[in-house]
């Protein structure tokens, strides 16, 4: 698992903005036929599951441009240049939130798309959150919306949390580890 199965023959950067770029490239499969890919280049984000004491997920909800609505998501945020992801976690949950983290605990690292994307994407449980201050970012306009687990669900199942990396966190935190507490 892992493997790396093909070789770039050439690369061609064809756009380069603030948070992502854009490759170009030709690629050598092992059977020897030849390939062209492009791919968003990402240096990874961190996203987080916000667990208050009484069981409440603190979520955010933010308009998506690319999808043109305004969505339910876990709080999460891109990596600054050569930043450990853990503290990306912390930054963007008091950044979006209002909340620092006591206790922060890495679950796992996914390719939210990898068939064009190389961003990782780290995910997080915060728990003994405190109360710092939301400092949200000019072009950031964000509400905080707190629900438990089983509303959160809910929401999945009814359609209404659509973003892949929420519903990959919630499933993760409901069969590996709120199942474990029982």
């Amino acid at each position: 698992m892992g493997a790396v199965i093909g070789k770039v023959v050439s690369s061609e950067e064809i756009y380069r903005g603030k948070a992502v770029s854009l490759k170009r490239e030709e690629v050598l499969l092992p059977s020897g036929r030849k390939i062209y890919r492009e791919c968003v280049v990402h240096r990874g984000a961190s996203a987080i599951i916000p667990v208050k004491d009484d069981g409440k997920i603190v979520f955010v909800k933010q308009y998506r441009h690319p999808v043109g609505e305004v969505i339910l998501e876990v709080p999460a945020g891109t990596l600054k240049p050569g930043e450990d992801p853990a503290v990306c976690a912390s930054r963007e949950l008091e950044e979006e939130t209002g909340y620092v983290p006591g206790k922060l605990t890495h679950l796992l690292t996914i390719y939210p798309s990898p068939g064009y994307s190389s961003e990782r994407l780290y995910i997080y449980l915060a728990e003994n959150l405190r109360r710092g201050s939301q400092k949200l970012e000019v072009d950031e306009d964000i509400s905080v919306v707190e629900l438990g687990l089983d509303e959160a669900l809910e929401a999945v199942k009814r359609n209404e949390i659509r973003d892949a990396k929420t519903i990959v966190s919630l499933l993760y935190y409901k069969l590996f580890l709120e199942s474990a507490k029982t």
